[in-house]
């Protein structure tokens, strides 16, 4: 958290309070936390395009509270950047508490990853392990819900399912039980990957929760997420990679438009990303309207004037 930014980072927009977007009935529009990249300047970004909620990237909870190099590398926010859910990667629940009392006062809540099927992830007692650990994840919600003053501050759970759903049920009742404040579900198991979503999956767990319930998994489009939305009855929609192509999707556009591109530049610049990254996001999101040989010439750039100067020759805006 650099010091820079802390000063004025106190979310002072509390009428956007996440629970409140759950309860208005909309679809509410959600960045997943994904690694390298939902970081503040694409955050930025995708809620210039009408994305309601963000997530950061998943923070290690044990490096960050020992940490203050982990802490100033690992989350950065402003003023605009809100409503916001940090989420953590934990199997400590003093440890989880601690992290998010260092962030609570410059976030909407946090958010306990059991849903990364990483092999690393799992090793260490992270993510998608800790659905099959219901008591684990209880005391971390309720150590958070001790150590944190602020009682709107939010503590949510992203999980997957598990191959036989009673189990997930059980595991979502006890969560609500315990004062999760919504769940997410991606609808796979932790074994699959590029196979088909169980959106009905997603519908059975909603329709025993009285929490708000987000859906996740394979969402490229605002209409899909609509659909997804719709059949599944749950109160909000994440999505990861289809943001990450077009950053614009949740506003209607079916492909990256270049305004969304130059807001992109312009925001990365100002806020100092790191060239791989700001590269990197820039390769996603011309994924579908560049050419092969075009995407070879970009791809190599090697320099931020370098960029700037071929989205000028090219796009002459």
């Amino acid at each position: 958290m650099k010091s820079d930014c802390i000063q004025t980072t106190i979310c002072q927009e509390r009428k956007k309070d996440p629970i409140e977007m759950f309860h208005s009935g909309q679809l509410v529009k959600v960045c997943a936390p994904m690694v390298r990249y939902s970081k503040l300047a694409f955050r930025t970004l995708v809620r210039k395009y009408s994305c309601d909620l963000c997530y950061t990237p998943m923070i290690v909870a044990a490096d960050f509270v020992k940490s203050i190099k982990a802490r100033d590398s690992e989350f950065t926010t402003n003023q605009g950047d809100c409503p916001l859910i940090v989420q953590f990667a934990a199997n400590d629940a003093r440890l989880l508490s601690d992290a998010a009392r260092i962030v609570s006062p410059y976030a909407n809540g946090i958010d306990i990853n059991c849903g990364c099927p990483q092999r690393w992830a799992m090793a260490e007692g992270y993510g998608a392990c800790l659905i099959n650990k219901p008591e684990l994840v209880r005391d971390m919600v309720t150590q958070v819900r001790n150590q944190v003053e602020n009682p709107g501050f939010s503590v949510s759970i992203k999980i997957r399912i598990h191959d036989d759903l009673k189990r997930t049920v059980d595991l979502c009742r006890k969560a609500e039980a315990t004062g999760v404040s919504w769940i997410t579900v991606h609808g796979r198991t932790v074994e699959e990957r590029h196979q088909p979503v169980h959106y009905d999956s997603i519908k059975i767990i909603k329709e025993n929760m009285s929490i708000p319930v987000i859906a996740n998994g394979d969402i490229r489009s605002l209409k899909e997420a609509e659909n997804v939305w719709q059949i599944t009855g749950t109160d909000g929609v994440m999505v990861a990679r289809g943001l990450l192509a077009n950053p614009a999707m949740f506003a209607g556009y079916e492909e990256t438009p270049l305004k969304c591109i130059w807001d992109w530049v312009d925001i990365a610049l100002e806020l100092g990303t790191p060239y791989m990254c700001f590269h990197q996001h820039l390769m996603y999101m011309m994924e579908k309207i560049t050419s092969r040989q075009e995407k070879r010439v970009f791809n190599a750039l090697s320099s931020t004037s370098a960029i700037i100067d071929y989205l000028t020759d090219h796009y002459g805006i």
